[in-house]
């Protein structure tokens, strides 16, 4: 029985999420997010991709080479429970795990062979800038598709936050497009969500956050609006 494993990258990730604050915690929350991932030498060969342009979805495990310790627990707090009850690691997807391997399904928008360079676009993203890829497999819908499927720990999607936008950010927005094209649905859909700390999730505070987006600084504030609902509002969009 193997005590250690070596495994090497066979590419890595370019992405939309520039820092870990703010990314989904899950994929697919955001479609409007993008990245490519690049296959590493020696695994830049056209024949390792050939056929895989006719899948709409792909698997890809990764590291969460952000979130590396030199020692696991047994329990973590999940950011979905608010960081307040503890569950066993292997029956969360906690990003601090004795191994830390991540899963994800992505859509594949294409895939680009110029030269030395293979580059698979995706979207629909939770991937961070420079993460480590291990492995890319088709999604197959008969088998990989479970209408059954139940979870007890993350039963139901998370809340929407309607979004907002101040006129001087909308008058950001609008400069950053014009110089470096469309980011409006990336930034509704991951703030939406609400991406402060989970123990924040119900409240205002009154502060500003910064989040990175492409080649965005975006900013924003959590008000309450309505009948006491949470509203996202974008104040300034920096480039």
């Amino acid at each position: 029985m193997l005590k250690t494993l070596s495994l090497a990258p066979i590419g890595v990730v370019h992405s939309c999420y520039k820092e870990k604050f703010g990314i989904p915690r899950q994929p697919g929350l955001a479609p409007a997010s993008t990245g490519t991932i690049r296959l590493l030498p020696p695994y830049n060969l056209p024949d390792a991709v050939r056929g895989l342009e006719g899948n709409t979805h792909i698997w890809i495990q990764f590291v969460f080479h952000q979130c590396l310790r030199d020692e696991w627990k047994p329990t973590v707090r999940p950011p979905r429970l608010g960081g307040n009850e503890r569950l066993g690691v292997f029956a969360t997807r906690a990003t601090f795990r004795p191994n830390p391997l991540g899963l994800s399904v992505v859509r594949l928008e294409g895939i680009a062979c110029t030269g030395k360079e293979v580059l698979i676009h995706i979207s629909g993203l939770d991937l961070v800038e420079g993460t480590p890829v291990l492995d890319i497999k088709p999604y197959i819908p008969y088998v990989d598709k479970v209408d059954d499927a139940r979870s007890a720990f993350a039963p139901d999607a998370p809340v929407s936050h309607p979004v907002f936008w101040t006129p001087e950010g909308k008058a950001a927005l609008n400069a950053y497009e014009q110089q470096h094209g469309a980011i409006e649905s990336l930034i509704e859909q991951v703030l939406q969500q609400d991406p402060r700390p989970a123990y924040r999730h119900g409240k205002t505070d009154g502060k500003t956050y910064g989040i990175r987006l492409m080649q965005a600084d975006v900013r924003f504030q959590i008000r309450e609006g309505d009948k006491g609902v949470l509203t996202v509002w974008v104040v300034n969009v920096a480039f």
